[in-house]
């Protein structure tokens, strides 16, 4: 007997004794929008061979094409990202007849360029007018279509004489979110509703970075000094009413200097705060992107180059403050659970980055217990990863991403030694005008740099699926990589 317990003549440890938790097996995708997309069949193909959870982590600081418009005239966060996501992960169906089909096709679907067709194209389809609705059953059909009323009920209400809602290119889909947001009050309820009418597999999660109603804006503040606010003046050439010169701002410091001519846009009404900064509420529905011809990399000044390499992302506030905001709390518990982690391609500062700088997921990402930590990287260097004459090699991307870790637990930069807390491989395909690899480089800081092949489509090489998908699994544990895989192929 000890402290008047009798002694039963058998040891308990409850470690031993107790169920054991369940292992890790979940796999977390952060990416952006479209160029992710190419990869979806890839990532559902290895979750499912793993029997794990496969969760995308997507940023809500698009503030470009038919998503400005919203953002304007609505408010709430930039869902063109999700949107894309979600339709993307529709099961395919080979019968053009199907309701899945059609609904894809519905969401997919896009007003035309012209201001008065597509204006009257969109009453067509809210009264149910146009053909699109064809094979959607009749209980689907008033479903989405309750929430295209309810958003155009919204848009009507805002109408002003200085400001009406521009469907030019407006995206049925992103139209259907942000009506869900606004009858639910939740982004997230919003998403749910979309991937249940669309039977998007229940394993498969697609994750706004941050869960809100309102608008987040990012800015980029370059090696010069200059400040780019707003992610479409980022990713895209600038007009010149975004950028401000040789202004530098730390992660204590408060603000960036508004644009004068607050004064002339504060006469529209709109759901802007008054003296918001003109770059972020300016509708940007037409934009120009012209990437490096044939995927590479001009060795002279382009146009659409940025003065200089940015050096840190953050996001900022409606008059240019900085802030820190946290992360999605189902993006921290998706983290917990799982064993890998993909860092898609995409726009690293405008796909990756906004996801990662928030608040809980550097320290998440750190975790020893994530076992792999994958960059599959870009096969081309673009606005975001130049200039042109000292464009990002793959040291360099391996930095900006654990730099964004760092930042989200409120220190400026990683040490060399912590490059492989954050990113344990980089798998790359070597081609022209692709970033540079320093595979002994990254040997030395820990970081695995896995070579495999492309396929040459439309003058550009693009990873080939099943080169990538043995690639991914090698390092997942799940087979291995051929000999043709470690080769460096072009297939025409």
């Amino acid at each position: 007997m000890a402290n008047g317990v009798p002694w039963t003549g058998r040891l308990v440890i409850s470690n031993l004794d107790e169920p054991r938790s369940s292992p890790r097996k979940g796999i977390v995708v952060f990416s952006g929008g479209s160029a992710a997309n190419s990869l979806v069949d890839i990532f559902s193909n290895i979750s499912d061979q793993r029997a794990s959870t496969l969760s995308y982590v997507i940023p809500i600081s698009d503030n470009g094409g038919s998503t400005s418009e919203l953002i304007r005239v609505l408010g709430g966060p930039g869902i063109g990202d999700l949107r894309s996501r979600l339709v993307r992960l529709i099961p395919d169906s080979d019968d053009p007849g199907s309701e899945a089909h059609a609904i894809k096709a519905l969401f997919n679907h896009r007003l035309p360029e012209d201001c008065g067709a597509a204006r009257q194209e969109w009453l067509d389809i809210v009264e149910v007018q146009h053909s699109i609705w064809n094979h959607i059953s009749s209980p689907k059909k008033e479903l989405i279509r309750s929430f295209l009323i309810t958003v155009n009920l919204e848009i009507v209400k805002r109408l002003r004489p200085s400001s009406r809602f521009d469907f030019s290119k407006a995206s049925i889909g992103n139209l259907f979110i942000t009506g869900a947001r606004l009858f639910t009050g939740s982004l997230e309820s919003a998403i749910y509703l979309l991937s249940s009418i669309c039977a998007v597999p229940s394993s498969i999660s697609v994750l706004p970075a941050i869960n809100t109603n309102f608008s987040h804006h990012i800015s980029a503040i370059l090696a010069d000094g200059t400040i780019i606010a707003g992610q479409n003046n980022i990713s895209h050439p600038s007009t010149g009413h975004d950028t401000v010169p040789g202004h530098q701002i730390s992660l204590s410091d408060s603000t960036l200097s508004p644009n004068p001519s607050t004064d002339e846009t504060d006469k529209v009404e709109d759901a802007n705060l008054p003296g918001t900064l003109p770059s972020l509420r300016a509708s940007q529905i037409k934009f120009t992107k012209s990437p490096a011809p044939n995927g590479s990399v001009h060795t002279a000044a382009s146009p659409d180059d940025l003065p200089s390499r940015i050096a840190r992302l953050v996001y900022i506030s409606p008059y240019g403050m900085q802030i820190r905001l946290d992360a999605n709390p189902r993006v921290l518990s998706s983290l917990t659970s799982s064993s890998a982690i993909i860092y898609s391609i995409g726009s690293l500062y405008t796909s990756l980055i906004p996801s990662l700088i928030l608040k809980g997921v550097g320290a998440a990402l750190s975790s020893p217990h994530i076992r792999s930590k994958i960059l599959i990287l870009n096969g081309t260097v673009d606005r975001e990863t130049g200039p042109s004459w000292a464009p990002f090699s793959a040291l360099d991307f391996v930095q900006a991403i654990a730099d964004a870790c760092c930042q989200s637990q409120g220190r400026e930069k990683a040490e060399r030694g912590e490059l492989k807390n954050y990113v344990t491989h980089v798998v790359y395909l070597e081609a022209e005008g692709a970033p540079r690899v320093e595979r002994e480089e990254l040997a030395r800081v820990g970081v695995e740099a896995i070579k495999t092949y492309g396929r040459r489509e439309k003058g550009e090489v693009r990873y080939d699926a099943e080169a990538l998908r043995g690639a991914l699994g090698m390092v997942l544990g799940r087979g291995a990589v051929g000999e043709r895989s470690r080769r460096n192929t072009m297939e025409r």
